[in-house]
C-alpha cells in the first residue's frame, strides 16, 4: 500500500499544473511536487530523451502515513551507465558535426536517471514527453518548460521498459532501448512503439542452444537474476498500430558504423550478433575474457555459430567437458523418457527380438521383415536361419543310419528265407506272402529317408503318399497272412474245402485290393490339396522352419485312419486265431506286432501335434522305424531263430507231431 501510494502521488504531481492569473501582469504556471531528477540537457531543434539507470537498488523505507513521504534514495552508482550516457552525448554531438545526416536540424538531448526502477522511470519519461524542466519553480505560461522529446532512448531493464511503454503507448511515442532483451517486447500488438538496438532474447536463446548442441551438451544449468520482465505480459488494447507512420520510417533505417551494417526487422529488432567469451587465467594469475567465437544471425542457419576451439581453455582439462543427463543410446536400443524429467533424461531400452534400431538415440525400434530377424546387437536385420531335419546334423545322421540298418536287416532276413525256402517252417507260413511282406518292410525303412532333407513340393508329396501306400501294403500282407492262418486251420478239418476259395491268387488279390483303397485316398488328396513345402514362423520367430504342410488335413488323417483300420482288422482276426495249432499258427506273433504298432502310433499322435519344428519330422521318422522294426521282429525273428539256431525243429515231422498233439489235447478238452 505504501509503494502504491508513493507511486501514485509522484506521478500525479507531474500532471498537476495550477494556472494563476497574476493580475494584468500575465499568467504564471506553478509546478507542484518534488523536483524532477537532475539530468544532462542540451538545446536543439529536436531534443532526444534518454533514460539510463545511473543509480540502482533503493534503500528500505517504511512510510508512517503521518507526514509527506520522503524521496526515494538509491544506494549504488553505476559507472557503466555513466559511460552509456556519455556515449549518447557523444553520438548526438557527432551527428550535429556531420553535414550528410541532418544538415538542417540540430539535435539536443535530455538524459535522466531511471534508477532501474519503475517509479522514477515513469516520472522521468513523463517529464521528457511533457517538456517539463528538471527544476521545480514558477515559469511563464508563454514559454513553459523545454522542447518535447519525440523519442526516448531507454530503458535498460525490460521490466522498466514495459512499464514505460504501457504508459506512453497511447501517445505513439517511440521507445528505443539499448539493453532490454526480453523477446516479449517484440510483440507488436502489445508494444507497437518499441524498438531496440539490443538483440532479442530469442536470438540469444538460439545461440546458447546451438552452443550446447555444438559441444553435445544436453544437461545445462542456467544461472540468472530473478526479475519481473519475463512475467509481465499485460495485454494493451492498441488496435491501430499499423498507422504509426517521440515508427514506420524508423524501422526502415539502415546505416553503417565502422563498417558494420545496422538495420531492423519487422519487429523493430536488430539482427542478433554475439561474441563468445571465455574466462581464462592470465600470466599474472588474473582472470580475463578472451573471444573464442561469435554468433551472427545474418550469416544464415548452419553458418551463424563460429567457434575457435583451439582458443578455448577448459577448467582442469584440455578436452570439451561432457554435460549430459543421459548417455546416448547406442544402435540396438531406443530412448525411453523418464516420467517427470526433462527430455534429455532418458533410459536406453534394448530393442525386442525381431526389432532393430540402426541409429544412435533412436526413438523407436522398427520391426524386421517377415523373412528376416534381428542380430544379437539388434542393430541390423539378417536373414532368418532356415531349419529342417538335415542329413548333415546328428539327429538326421542317426535316423539315416537306423533306417539303412533296418533295410539291411530286412534284406538279410529275406536272404535267409530265400536260402531256406524249401524248409518246412518257411513253406508252412505262406512263403509268397512272407516274401511280399519282407519286400514292403524294406520299402518302409527306405521311405523314412524321404522325410530327411530339405523339403520341396515334390518331396512332400512323395513322402506322404509313399508312406501311406507302402504301409497299406504291409498291413494288407499281414491281414492276408492272418486270414490264411485261420482258413488253413479250417481246411484241416474233415470235409472242409475252404482253401480253394483263398488260394495264392486270392491272397495276392486281397493285398492289392486293400491297397487300392489307400491309393484312391492318396489320389484324391493330391488332386484337392496336396502336401507342399511351407515356411513356418509360428513356433520360433527367429527361425524359418522349412517343413511339409499336409495340405488337406482330411487327406492326411484319412491315410493314417485307413492304415489304422487295416491294423485293427489284423489285430481282431489274429487275436481270434491265437490258439490254433503252432505249426500253422502265426497269429500270436501277428497279435504282438499289432500291439506294438498301435502303441507306437497312438503315442505318435500327441507327440506329432505338440512337437515343434524339425522335431515333428523326427517324431514321424521314429514312428515309421519303430513300427517297422516291431513288425519285423515279432513276425520274422522267431522263424529266423528256428532256421538258424534250432535247425532240428525245422522238420515236417516235428511240426506235424507238435501240432497234432496240441490239437488232440485241445479238442479232447471240449
Amino acid at each position: 500500500m505504501a509503494y502504491a501510494y508513493t507511486e501514485f502521488l509522484t506521478i500525479s504531481t507531474i500532471f498537476i499544473i495550477q494556472l494563476h492569473n497574476m493580475g494584468t501582469g500575465g499568467t504564471v504556471c506553478n509546478f507542484k511536487g518534488e523536483g524532477a531528477t537532475p539530468s544532462f540537457f542540451a538545446e536543439g531543434d529536436v531534443v532526444l530523451g534518454g533514460l539510463f539507470p545511473l543509480h540502482y537498488i533503493p534503500s528500505s523505507y517504511v512510510p508512517s502515513f503521518q507526514k509527506k513521504p520522503q524521496a526515494t534514495h538509491y544506494l549504488y552508482f553505476s559507472p557503466r551507465t555513466l559511460r552509456w550516457m556519455q556515449t549518447m552525448i557523444f553520438a548526438v554531438e557527432e551527428i550535429n558535426k556531420r553535414q550528410d545526416l541532418l544538415p538542417d536540424i540540430k539535435l539536443g538531448y535530455q538524459i535522466m536517471d531511471s534508477c532501474n526502477d519503475i517509479q522514477p522511470s515513469l516520472r522521468s519519461s513523463l517529464v521528457l514527453v511533457n517538456g517539463q524542466p528538471a527544476d521545480a519553480g514558477n515559469h511563464s505560461c508563454a514559454g513553459v518548460g523545454r522542447a518535447v522529446s519525440p523519442v526516448i532512448v531507454g530503458d535498460a531493464a525490460s521490466g522498466v521498459s514495459m512499464a514505460v511503454l504501457r504508459t506512453l503507448g497511447s501517445f505513439h511515442i517511440p521507445l528505443v532501448s539499448y539493453f532490454a532483451s526480453c523477446s516479449c517486447l517484440s510483440n507488436k500488438r502489445e508494444f507497437p512503439a518499441f524498438m531496440r538496438t539490443m538483440p532479442s532474447d530469442a536470438y540469444q536463446i538460439k545461440a546458447i542452444a546451438q552452443l550446447a548442441s555444438y559441444f553435445n551438451w544436453t544437461w545445462v544449468g542456467v544461472i540468472g537474476v530473478e526479475t519481473d520482465y519475463a512475467r509481465f505480459a499485460i495485454q494493451l488494447f492498441l488496435e491501430e498500430s499499423s498507422r504509426l507512420g517521440l515508427l514506420h520510417y524508423m524501422k526502415q533505417v539502415r546505416f553503417s558504423v565502422l563498417g558494420e551494417e545496422v538495420s531492423f526487422d519487422e519487429n523493430g529488432d536488430p539482427v542478433a550478433s554475439y561474441d563468445l567469451m571465455n574466462w581464462q587465467e592470465g600470466p599474472d594469475g588474473s582472470l580475463e575474457l578472451v573471444k573464442v567465437g561469435y554468433y551472427d544471425a545474418s550469416l544464415g542457419k548452419g553458418n551463424d555459430l563460429v567457434i575457435n576451439e583451439s582458443a578455448i581453455r577448459w577448467h582442469r582439462t584440455q578436452q570439451v567437458p561432457r554435460s549430459v543427463c543421459s548417455d546416448s543410446c547406442s544402435p540396438g536400443s531406443r530412448k525411453a523418457t523418464r516420467r517427470g524429467q526433462p527430455v534429455c533424461c532418458f533410459d536406453c531400452v534394448p530393442c525386442a527380438d525381431g526389432e532393430i534400431s540402426s541409429q544412435t538415440d533412436s526413438l523407436d525400434c522398427m520391426k524386421c521383415p517377415l523373412e528376416m530377424w534381428s542380430n544379437k546387437a539388434r542393430d541390423q536385420c539378417i536373414p532368418k536361419e532356415v531349419e529342417f531335419l538335415s542329413y548333415s546334423e546328428s539327429m538326421g545322421m542317426v535316423l539315416t543310419v537306423v533306417s539303412t540298418l533296418g533295410a539291411c536287416v530286412t534284406a538279410a532276413v529275406s536272404g535267409v528265407f530265400i536260402f531256406f525256402r524249401n524248409t518246412p517252417i518257411v513253406r508252412a507260413n505262406n512263403m509268397e506272402l512272407s516274401f511280399l511282406l519282407l519286400l514292403f518292410l524294406i520299402l518302409c525303412f527306405l521311405i523314412a529317408l524321404t522325410f530327411i532333407g530339405e523339403p520341396t513340393d515334390w518331396s512332400c508329396m512323395v513322402r506322404y503318399t509313399a508312406f501311406g501306400i507302402v504301409f497299406a501294403l504291409c498291413i494288407s500282407c499281414i491281414l492276408a497272412k492272418t486270414v490264411v492262418v485261420l482258413v488253413a486251420f479250417r481246411a484241416t478239418l474233415p470235409g472242409s474245402n475252404v482253401m480253394k476259395w483263398f488260394g495264392p491268387t486270392q491272397q495276392r488279390a486281397s493285398v492289392f485290393v486293400c491297397t487300392s483303397v489307400q491309393i484312391l485316398i492318396c489320389i484324391i488328396w493330391l488332386i484337392t490339396s496336396p502336401p507342399h513345402a511351407a515356411h513356418n514362423t509360428v513356433y520360433q520367430s527367429e527361425k524359418i522352419i522349412l517343413e511339409c504342410a499336409v495340405g488337406s488335413a482330411l487327406g492326411f488323417w484319412g491315410v493314417l485312419g485307413y492304415i489304422g483300420l487295416l491294423a485293427c482288422l489284423c489285430f481282431v482276426i489274429a487275436f481270434l486265431a491265437r490258439k490254433l495249432p503252432d505249426n500253422f499258427n502265426e497269429a500270436k506273433f501277428i497279435t504282438f506286432s499289432m500291439l506294438i504298432f498301435f502303441a507306437v502310433w497312438i503315442t505318435f499322435i500327441p507327440a506329432y501335434v505338440s512337437t515343434p519344428g524339425k522335431y515333428t519330422v523326427a517324431v514321424q521318422v521314429f514312428a515309421i522305424l519303430a513300427s517297422t522294426f516291431g513288425l519285423l521282429s515279432c513276425i520274422f525273428a522267431p522263424k529266423c531263430y528256428i532256421i538258424l539256431l534250432r535247425p532240428e525243429k525245422n522238420s515236417k515231422k516235428y511240426l506235424m507231431d507238435k501240432g497234432y498233439r496240441k490239437h488232440v489235447v485241445k479238442t479232447s478238452s471240449f
